[in-house]
């Protein structure tokens, strides 16, 4: 006999953690009725109930599902649900039959839709805008411009409009009135389709949660192939809490932090024995920035000594000789908490800047490491690259955006110089750095190389070793008078021509692990002199392991 399970029910736990509806195929637009959230699945057209405790899932549409098919944007005004569907705005009562009635038709696709008592805004990507209409008279009152590049969603809450872009994997805290930029967010995960906020009936606590629609590949076994093993695709829909933290002062946003093992580990294995005698094997050690604390650090294989290198924690090995023969393994690992940041800061506040230090100008505007910054070619581009512009922000941006026109991403087994680089047109992450850079500094911006490291991401799959594929480095620029700001080297270059998303100018995703800022990575330094790569390099000498787990996510800050 089965027993009555009334007794055995779990408790509700606030807020809802992930939500992974039951059917549900690419989730657009979402809200809240109560407890309930209401989703349309824009593949199959479900207006979808769900239950965000035990991601049960009911269709309210079951005879109407063809006329929901493909829609985009849900909003939801007391009994009344609004739907964007290809270039037009709908409107039903919720607990009537679900008969869509016109309320205003674009001039393009409309994608998002929210409503705030007599007034309704859609978003539009095709025309750049956020158009708002009296609800009333539905004649279009005026528009506020579209703050990222992809498609869209929206919502609102009090006098704040949340919007969520696809390809920046950002949401914007815009002013209701003027839609300027409040705050961004980077969200954990990619192509976000949707937006909801819950308030806590009990604490008045609002939570938003994103929806997420992607594909994601996965090994099959077919057994009628031979190998029976292939290559697939499915969709993947979720719904997640985007937690956040905006500090006001230091101009900054944090989002989704975790608790994240990395472990970098040596394994000494020569293609060609070698003797060195008196040997210090330093590697660099994780950074304490505003998004990145290091909770613990301890050696794996043999200890180290730790040493502070330009204000950068190393780990130094020391070996007495290194003998022919001789096999170690040796490294560290770091337990970190890493948030994904966002700055904010315009063109305007880089008026009357300070002169940059110094001692900044003699480090950071130099070519130290073969950036080719006195052939031709480079010097042109760099005057190119900012045209009249004088302003700080403008000029990395255009700096960012003209080796983006001018490159596409390709991997190779070695680094060349910059000057190479740009001839060839094709660049692995390290080569758009090292343009990045040459140009940057021949115009007189500060920067230096960040990296080493991405964890793989995937947010989801915690307690799960992950190993990544390559390895990685970005840069950060400075602002007299504020700081350092990081700027990805490739990842933004997303298109052809652009327009390139902004989600890793002045931000970082929660999966980058910032270590050695403006130092080398790692460097052999034998009877106290550098052991240069012309001599040996260090993947002559050994295989490097490096691991991730994603222990927890944190929880919201501030």
């Amino acid at each position: 006999m089965i027993p009555d399970s009334t007794s055995s029910v779990l408790p509700k736990l606030k807020p809802f953690g992930t939500i992974r509806p039951i059917g549900a195929s690419a989730l657009q637009g979402i809200a809240f009725k109560g407890e309930n959230l209401i989703a349309i699945d824009a593949t199959s057209g479900y207006l979808l109930e769900i239950d965000p405790y035990s991601d049960n899932t009911k269709i309210l549409n079951p005879s109407r599902d063809l006329d929901f098919a493909d829609a985009t944007g849900l909003a939801i005004a007391g009994d009344t649900l609004w739907l964007t569907l290809q270039e037009s705005v709908y409107f039903c009562q919720l607990n009537g039959d679900l008969r869509l009635q016109q309320f205003v038709t674009l001039p393009y696709r409309a994608n998002g839709i929210a409503i705030k008592e007599s007034t309704v805004y859609i978003t539009c990507q095709k025309a750049g805008y956020i158009l708002i209409y009296n609800r009333n008279t539905g004649r279009e009152i005026t528009r506020l411009y579209a703050p990222g590049i992809g498609v869209e969603n929206i919502t609102v809450r009090d006098e704040e409009l949340w919007v969520s872009d696809r390809e920046e994997q950002t949401v914007y805290c815009l002013d209701r009135a003027t839609g300027e930029i409040q705050f961004s967010l980077l969200t954990p995960f990619e192509n976000p389709t949707g937006l909801a906020f819950y308030r806590d009936p009990q604490t008045g606590e609002d939570t938003l949660y994103v929806a997420y629609a992607s594909e994601e590949p996965y090994i099959r076994d077919n057994p009628n192939a031979e190998p029976n093993y292939e290559l697939q695709y499915r969709d993947r829909t979720f719904i997640h809490p985007l937690y956040f933290y905006h500090n006001t002062e230091n101009r900054y946003s944090l989002s989704n932090g975790y608790l994240i093992e990395m472990s970098y580990v040596e394994e000494l294995a020569p293609l060609e024995e070698v003797e060195l005698k008196d040997l210090e094997w330093r590697i660099a050690l994780p950074s304490e920035t505003d998004r990145q604390k290091v909770r613990k650090i301890e050696p794996v294989g043999i200890p180290f000594t730790e040493e502070i290198q330009d204000d950068q924690r190393v780990a130094v090995f020391k070996f007495d000789t290194l003998q022919p023969g001789e096999r170690h393994l040796f490294g560290w690992k770091a337990l970190l908490e890493v948030w994904s940041i966002k700055y904010r800061l315009t063109p305007r506040d880089m008026e009357r800047l300070p002169e940059l230090p110094p001692a900044f100008q003699t480090r950071y505007l130099v070519d130290d490491d073969e950036l080719a910054m006195d052939t031709e070619i480079i010097r042109r581009a760099a005057q190119e690259a900012i045209g009249r512009e004088t302003n700080l922000l403008r000029k990395m941006y255009s700096i960012r955006n003209y080796v983006y026109d001018r490159l596409s991403y390709g991997i190779k087994p070695h680094i060349d110089t910059p000057d190479i680089v740009l001839e060839r047109g094709i660049g692995s992450c390290g080569e758009y750095l090292g343009l990045l850079l040459a140009l940057s500094r021949l115009n007189g911006i500060a920067c230096r190389t960040v990296g080493r490291y991405k964890c793989p991401p995937h947010a989801d799959k915690l307690g799960i070793p992950l190993q990544p594929d390559f390895n990685h480095v970005w840069l950060e620029f400075y602002v007299p008078g504020f700081g350092w700001l990081p700027m990805e080297s490739n990842p933004d270059d997303t298109m052809e021509g652009g327009p390139y998303p902004t989600r890793f100018f002045m931000g970082l995703a929660w999966y980058h692990v910032e270590i050695g800022k403006g130092i080398p990575f790692e460097i052999l330094k034998s009877q106290g002199a550098l052991v240069k790569k012309e001599q040996i390099s260090i993947g002559e000498l050994a295989i490097n392991h490096v691991r991730f787990t994603i222990r927890a996510e944190l929880p919201r800050q501030g």
